[in-house]
């Protein structure tokens, strides 16, 4: 397995991760590094030719630098095996999901994440097994605490009269931080990660409590019960109820 890193960062987490990853598995085309000076860099993965990876050097700096790169290795391997939730097309389920209905810009935005999401929970059924566990954990506890904290707050009105659900200035999406909740409880249920008073059991409930629309128990049955070895009907089927359920609380209706 080749990589190469290219850019103002260390080699060592992401030939470590390379190490790790070839206990089990191994990738046909070669990988490239690329490491941003930009702070805000998403950690992304590309395939024009051969797998292309664009990290932060914020991110590739960090104590989570090697598991970053596992777990694109691991999104690579599911590429080169044509596995349907990499290359399930997100706008042709958007069409088949949302075909008929008026949906908001925002959600539209936040199907794509729930997209995302079920590539994650196919690339982390790779990286758990090839790499440690805890610092997945701790990642997940922190996100989903820095989004639970980061949500509508109340603003007064008048002498001690107070209205709820009003977004002042926030980050999080308290709907979108639900559905993030139920990946995070699917994830370390379906590898059994944690015991059930762990702390992010406690974050998920204050979580689903700031979006009562959205059912935390719904979509952690349908990350956590995502097959193995989907064919490409089964997982098309199971996004598309999926975007349904969030963007129009599952209601069918026939394209215009």
């Amino acid at each position: 397995m080749e990589v190469h890193v290219h850019g103002p960062g260390p080699a060592a987490p992401f030939l470590r991760a390379r190490d790790l990853f070839e206990t089990e598995y191994d990738l046909d085309s070669p990988v490239h590094v690329r490491i941003r000076e930009n702070p805000d860099e998403r950690t992304w993965t590309a395939h024009p030719d051969d797998h292309v990876l664009n990290i932060s050097r914020q991110a590739a700096t960090s104590a989570m630098a090697r598991e970053l790169a596992l777990h694109e290795f691991a999104h690579m391997a599911r590429h080169e095996e044509a596995h349907p939730s990499h290359t399930q097309s997100t706008e042709e389920v958007l069409f088949l999901a949302l075909a008929g209905n008026s949906v908001e810009r925002r959600r539209v935005t936040h199907c794509y994440q729930i997209a995302n999401h079920m590539k994650d929970i196919y690339a982390d059924d790779i990286t758990l097994r090839v790499g440690p566990t805890h610092k997945l954990v701790s990642f997940l506890e922190s996100e989903l605490a820095s989004a639970v904290a980061d949500q509508p707050t109340r603003e007064r009105e008048g002498a001690g009269r107070e209205r709820d659900g009003l977004r002042l200035t926030s980050t999080s999406d308290p709907e979108m931080t639900a559905v993030n909740a139920a990946f995070a409880l699917a994830l370390v249920e379906r590898h059994d990660l944690v015991d059930s008073d762990h702390r992010l059991y406690d974050l998920a409930h204050a979580a689903a409590n700031d979006a009562p629309e959205v059912s935390l128990a719904e979509f952690k049955h349908r990350f956590k019960s995502l097959g193995p070895d989907p064919d490409e009907s089964e997982y098309r089927r199971s996004l598309v109820e999926a975007t349904r359920e969030f963007a129009v609380g599952g209601k069918e209706q026939a394209a215009d």
